[in-house]
């Protein structure tokens, strides 16, 4: 890790706002597309080597001015999070698992040797961003504020080393229900040529360098009749493919052991090739609590899924992560092949009680530590105008 030893911290207590002139208003939630409506407002904290993190600032939306020698737009020296707030029945906002979003972050900061943060800090200042451009919350099931915190090098360089300067931002985006119309249950891809990521990567780890690789294939699977890729990893030492992710999500597979009972399978951790997703840790802790699944954090080979089809044990699959919360999958084409799940058209009924008890603590409907609510009267920012 990177030593901040001697530098000032990030302080949520010296947080300024400064409120855009132009008063906006949001557009009709009925038309919001995911990720092209940003609120009037952002958060920007700047750091540097010789002091560490400056005041965070809540300053209206607006382009940022940067070198074209910035060493993130050459070395991809940034990282990123992906999180929503939620209005409840009573009006009030919630964070869903904030301080996971949090740790997260660092653990991919760490990954590139740059700074970390205090989450709880950033957490404090997001609630406040949150307050300013609270009439741009959607409410409604289905509807949230998507929060965007970034980390880029900014050092007008050109070498590849470590940063000395660092600009943190948080941008929101409100957006609508993901399935607009009901479940879609979608087809998969099982792509034998290209791979996310790999044992000692940085899979693990939400960077930008994640994304832009996966575009290609994702298209090529379009044209394959299919809306995602199922991410696999060939094991040199087998030479079996095992499935890792799906797209930009964490993949979960419903499986009926041979001598009975149902188990919930997604790919472990422990090789550093997945993300750690916070709706996956979830759905685990969740499933685990539950007693009549047995839950697995291991690897699942498409050999094992083809087998479990043949011997009428498939169940369902979904993938899971913070846009879509929960993505039901249909079938699967491997090798020219389709793997078809029973649940067809509709979402399998694991899926749907992740779904609902997820959507449950999200929108203030069950009462869970997970639901950080932000209160409305929590004492101003330290300066404003």
């Amino acid at each position: 890790a990177r030593s901040t030893a001697g530098l000032a911290p990030l302080d949520a207590s010296t947080l300024t706002i400064e409120r855009d002139s132009v008063s906006r208003k949001p557009p009709p939630k009925e038309e919001l597309v995911f990720g092209k409506t940003f609120t009037p407002h952002m958060l920007e904290v700047d750091w540097s080597v010789d002091h560490g993190w400056k005041s965070p600032r809540i300053v209206p939306y607006q382009n940022l001015p940067m070198s074209p020698a910035a060493m993130c737009l050459h070395y991809g020296l940034e990282c990123f999070e992906g999180m929503k707030a939620y209005k409840d029945d009573e009006g009030a906002t919630r964070l869903f698992r904030p301080d996971c979003n949090m740790a997260r972050l660092n653990d991919s900061l760490e990954r590139l040797h740059m700074p970390d943060f205090d989450g709880e800090a950033l957490i404090e200042c997001m609630k406040e961003l949150l307050k300013v451009d609270a009439d741009w919350i959607p409410e409604g099931e289905g509807y949230s504020m998507y929060l965007r915190p970034t980390a880029i090098a900014t050092d007008p360089f050109l070498g590849v080393a470590s940063c000395s300067e660092v600009k943190l931002f948080v941008i929101m985006s409100p957006v609508g229900p993901y399935y607009a119309e009901g479940f879609a249950p979608v087809k998969l891809y099982a792509d034998t040529e290209n791979v996310r990521a790999w044992p000692g990567g940085v899979g693990n780890a939400k960077v930008g360098g994640n994304y832009g690789p996966t575009i290609g294939p994702a298209a090529a699977a379009q044209a394959k009749g299919c809306a995602q890729v199922l991410w696999l990893f060939e094991d040199p030492n087998d030479g079996e493919h095992y499935a890792t992710e799906v797209g930009a999500m964490n993949i979960f597979f419903a499986i009926e052991k041979p001598e009975g009972g149902l188990e919930l399978c997604t790919a472990p951790l422990s090789k550093g090739d997945i993300l750690p997703g916070v709706t996956r840790r979830s759905i685990l802790e969740l499933a685990r609590g539950m007693g009549d699944v047995e839950v697995s954090e291991r690897e699942v080979s498409m050999s094992e899924l083809l087998t479990a089809r043949d011997e009428g044990r498939l169940r369902e699959a979904f993938g899971a992560g913070t846009a879509a919360v929960i993505s039901p999958v249909k079938s699967i084409l491997y090798k020219g092949e389709d793997i078809d799940f029973p649940t067809g058209e509709d979402i399998g009924p694991l899926a749907k009680r992740m779904w609902d008890q997820l959507l449950g603590i999200q929108y203030g409907r069950i009462e869970h530590e997970w639901s950080v609510p932000v209160e409305a009267d929590e004492a101003p920012a330290a300066a404003s105008n």
